[in-house]
């Protein structure tokens, strides 16, 4: 199995190293205890002093006072098409930190799509697009004392509901494609040649709408996505053991500081 390293940092003084810290050891329990065995994936989690340091085969997770844009909170990729997500500093960072990480975890370049029931259709087969922490946006649980995001798992794609299965890791989720109150879930509907996205940010419940994009997307479709209903979510949703880090001896090298360059550059050009 394909070992993944995720690197956390703060681009901003108002989380220190040891906040970052404590806050990696409880990203790190939470892949290894929670969230890989469910959905076989394996990843270790680092905190950094900053983005110099980052060594080049992590994908960072970079928490921020301001973005660019309210929006641009959430995942990105570089321009070498590497993921990487950030997250706007607020008294829970910690629970966008986690969504992210999850998200990147189960679906690294935005394309993974798993077949089911349509929410509008039932006998109509469509395909979800994979964003495990999504329908369940609002929900989250402790580590080490630490709020991180519940998640969806494999079930939750299940064509009919049953008892005693797990839907979401908290049980938050009690029936399959089920979307939370601060959730969402987008599909594709080849039948119509369409994409749809539900969301329960606002009213009594879900609403459904049109996503206005090419039935193929070519590249990262959470990313195509995330252009039109991004605003959206930024004005409604939540934003949001260890390894320890180990500096290089000469300090970091010209790869590690010119790839923290080019992030700065994207960062700051808006994601």
């Amino acid at each position: 199995m394909l070992n993944r390293h995720i690197a956390l940092v703060s681009d901003t003084p108002a989380v220190d190293v040891a906040e970052l810290a404590a806050v990696a050891a409880a990203l790190q329990k939470q892949v290894l205890r929670d969230f890989g065995p469910i959905w076989g994936v394996e990843a270790d989690v680092a905190a950094f002093a900053s983005l110099e340091h980052i060594p080049l085969d992590y994908w960072p997770i970079i928490v921020k006072d301001d973005l660019a844009r309210p929006e641009a909170a959430g995942y990105h990729e570089d321009d070498l098409g590497e993921p990487y997500a950030l997250v706007r500093r607020t008294d829970d960072w910690s629970v966008t930190a986690s969504h992210e990480m999850l998200e990147i975890l189960a679906d690294p370049w935005g394309r993974h799509m798993v077949a089911g029931s349509s929410p509008q259709h039932p006998d109509t087969r469509v395909k979800f697009l994979v964003e495990v922490c999504d329908p369940c946006s609002d929900a989250s649980y402790e580590v080490n004392g630490i709020a991180v995001s519940d998640f969806y798992t494999p079930r939750f794609f299940d064509p009919v509901e049953a008892r005693s299965v797990r839907y979401s890791y908290t049980g938050a989720i009690t029936a399959p494609r089920q979307v939370l109150k601060g959730g969402y879930l987008t599909w594709y509907d080849p039948s119509v040649r369409k994409w749809w996205h539900r969301a329960w940010f606002d009213g009594p419940n879900h609403t459904d709408a049109e996503v206005p994009i090419p039935a193929i997307v070519k590249g990262n479709i959470r990313a195509t996505i995330d252009r039109h209903f991004g605003p959206m979510r930024a004005r409604t949703k939540k934003d949001g053991g260890a390894h320890p880090h180990r500096h290089h001896r000469d300090g970091p090298g010209a790869a590690f500081v010119n790839r923290a360059s080019d992030l700065r550059r994207t960062i700051d050009s808006g994601g």
